[in-house]
Protein backbone atom coordinates (compact mmCIF):
# COMPACT_ATOMS: atom_id res chain seq x y z
CA UNK A 1 0.00 0.00 0.00
CA UNK A 2 2.97 2.30 -0.59
CA UNK A 3 1.06 4.34 -3.18
CA UNK A 4 -1.66 5.08 -0.63
CA UNK A 5 0.93 6.15 1.93
CA UNK A 6 2.61 8.40 -0.66
CA UNK A 7 -0.73 9.95 -1.63
CA UNK A 8 -1.64 10.66 1.99
CA UNK A 9 1.76 12.21 2.68
CA UNK A 10 1.56 14.40 -0.43
CA UNK A 11 -1.91 15.90 -0.45
CA UNK A 12 -4.55 16.01 2.24
CA UNK A 13 -4.91 18.00 5.38
CA UNK A 14 -4.18 15.16 7.81
CA UNK A 15 -5.75 16.89 10.80
CA UNK A 16 -9.25 16.47 9.33
CA UNK A 17 -9.07 12.74 8.58
CA UNK A 18 -10.73 10.24 10.88
CA UNK A 19 -10.44 6.49 10.14
CA UNK A 20 -13.68 4.65 9.36
CA UNK A 21 -14.44 1.37 11.11
CA UNK A 22 -14.45 -1.98 9.33
CA UNK A 23 -17.97 -2.48 10.67
CA UNK A 24 -19.27 0.71 9.00
CA UNK A 25 -17.68 -0.30 5.70
CA UNK A 26 -19.17 -3.80 5.98
CA UNK A 27 -22.61 -2.27 6.56
CA UNK A 28 -22.30 -0.26 3.34
CA UNK A 29 -21.10 -3.32 1.42
CA UNK A 30 -24.09 -5.30 2.72
CA UNK A 31 -26.48 -2.49 1.84
CA UNK A 32 -25.14 -2.36 -1.72
CA UNK A 33 -24.47 -6.13 -1.92
CA UNK A 34 -20.92 -5.50 -3.10
CA UNK A 35 -17.32 -5.96 -1.99
CA UNK A 36 -15.31 -2.74 -2.13
CA UNK A 37 -11.67 -3.20 -3.18
CA UNK A 38 -9.32 -3.78 -0.28
CA UNK A 39 -7.00 -0.94 -1.38
CA UNK A 40 -9.87 1.53 -1.00
CA UNK A 41 -10.92 0.00 2.32
CA UNK A 42 -7.30 0.29 3.52
CA UNK A 43 -7.41 4.02 2.81
CA UNK A 44 -10.69 4.43 4.69
CA UNK A 45 -9.81 2.30 7.72
CA UNK A 46 -6.33 3.77 8.14
CA UNK A 47 -6.93 7.39 7.20
CA UNK A 48 -10.62 8.09 6.62
CA UNK A 49 -12.19 10.54 4.20
CA UNK A 50 -9.59 12.40 2.19
CA UNK A 51 -10.00 16.07 1.29
CA UNK A 52 -7.52 17.30 -1.33
CA UNK A 53 -8.21 20.95 -2.17
CA UNK A 54 -4.67 21.56 -3.42
CA UNK A 55 -4.51 18.72 -5.95
CA UNK A 56 -5.88 20.97 -8.71
CA UNK A 57 -2.98 23.37 -8.27
CA UNK A 58 -0.49 20.53 -8.59
CA UNK A 59 -2.16 19.00 -11.66
CA UNK A 60 -2.15 22.43 -13.34
CA UNK A 61 1.51 22.94 -12.46
CA UNK A 62 2.40 19.55 -13.86
CA UNK A 63 0.37 20.18 -17.04
CA UNK A 64 -0.88 16.61 -16.98
CA UNK A 65 -4.25 15.63 -18.33
CA UNK A 66 -5.99 14.14 -15.30
CA UNK A 67 -9.22 15.06 -13.59
CA UNK A 68 -8.80 16.54 -10.13
CA UNK A 69 -10.08 14.77 -7.06
CA UNK A 70 -11.46 17.00 -4.36
CA UNK A 71 -13.30 14.93 -1.74
CA UNK A 72 -13.80 11.29 -0.93
CA UNK A 73 -17.47 10.68 -0.16
CA UNK A 74 -18.78 9.65 3.23
CA UNK A 75 -20.25 6.16 3.42
CA UNK A 76 -23.76 7.61 3.57
CA UNK A 77 -23.05 9.79 0.53
CA UNK A 78 -21.69 6.82 -1.40
CA UNK A 79 -25.04 5.11 -1.13
CA UNK A 80 -27.28 8.17 -1.49
CA UNK A 81 -25.38 9.94 -4.27
CA UNK A 82 -24.94 6.74 -6.29
CA UNK A 83 -28.74 6.38 -6.32
CA UNK A 84 -29.32 10.11 -6.94
CA UNK A 85 -26.88 10.26 -9.87
CA UNK A 86 -28.55 7.20 -11.41
CA UNK A 87 -31.93 8.93 -11.12
CA UNK A 88 -30.49 12.01 -12.83
CA UNK A 89 -29.16 10.06 -15.82
CA UNK A 90 -25.89 8.38 -14.86
CA UNK A 91 -25.77 4.84 -16.24
CA UNK A 92 -26.59 2.26 -13.58
CA UNK A 93 -24.09 -0.18 -12.10
CA UNK A 94 -21.53 2.28 -10.78
CA UNK A 95 -20.62 3.05 -7.17
CA UNK A 96 -19.45 6.63 -6.58
CA UNK A 97 -16.61 7.16 -4.11
CA UNK A 98 -15.12 10.59 -4.80
CA UNK A 99 -15.93 13.92 -6.42
CA UNK A 100 -14.03 16.57 -8.25
CA UNK A 101 -14.64 20.27 -7.68
CA UNK A 102 -17.33 20.46 -10.41
CA UNK A 103 -19.79 17.74 -9.42
CA UNK A 104 -18.25 15.02 -11.56
CA UNK A 105 -17.63 11.70 -9.86
CA UNK A 106 -15.04 8.96 -9.64
CA UNK A 107 -16.54 5.52 -9.24
CA UNK A 108 -16.10 1.78 -9.27
CA UNK A 109 -18.02 -0.41 -11.69
CA UNK A 110 -20.51 -2.58 -9.82
CA UNK A 111 -19.53 -5.74 -11.72
CA UNK A 112 -15.93 -5.24 -10.52
CA UNK A 113 -17.26 -5.18 -6.95
CA UNK A 114 -19.15 -8.47 -7.13
CA UNK A 115 -16.18 -10.49 -5.85
CA UNK A 116 -13.59 -9.45 -3.25
CA UNK A 117 -10.57 -7.91 -4.98
CA UNK A 118 -7.49 -6.08 -3.81
CA UNK A 119 -7.73 -3.37 -6.46
CA UNK A 120 -10.04 -2.53 -9.37
CA UNK A 121 -10.35 0.09 -12.15
CA UNK A 122 -11.52 3.65 -11.51
CA UNK A 123 -14.13 5.28 -13.73
CA UNK A 124 -14.96 8.97 -14.22
CA UNK A 125 -18.53 10.23 -14.65
CA UNK A 126 -18.74 13.57 -16.44
CA UNK A 127 -22.13 14.87 -15.33
CA UNK A 128 -22.33 17.57 -18.05
CA UNK A 129 -21.64 15.13 -20.88
CA UNK A 130 -23.37 12.21 -19.16
CA UNK A 131 -20.46 9.93 -20.01
CA UNK A 132 -18.43 7.36 -18.11
CA UNK A 133 -14.85 6.53 -18.98
CA UNK A 134 -12.23 4.36 -17.34
CA UNK A 135 -9.44 6.61 -16.06
CA UNK A 136 -7.18 4.06 -14.41
CA UNK A 137 -6.55 0.31 -14.31
CA UNK A 138 -6.55 0.31 -10.50
CA UNK A 139 -7.42 2.51 -7.55
CA UNK A 140 -3.79 2.66 -6.40
CA UNK A 141 -2.58 3.52 -9.92
CA UNK A 142 -5.19 6.29 -9.97
CA UNK A 143 -3.81 7.71 -6.70
CA UNK A 144 -0.29 7.53 -8.15
CA UNK A 145 -1.35 9.80 -11.03
CA UNK A 146 -1.70 12.66 -8.54
CA UNK A 147 1.87 12.28 -7.32
CA UNK A 148 3.43 13.56 -10.52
Amino acid sequence: MDSIESFINSWPAKHTMVPISHQDISELENKLTIALPSAYKYLLTNYGLVHTPNVLTQTCDLTVNINNVHDFLSLDDIYELSKLYEMSGMPTWYILFSSDSQGNMFCFKLTDCMQPASDIPVWFYDRCLGTLSQVSQTFTAWLNEFLG
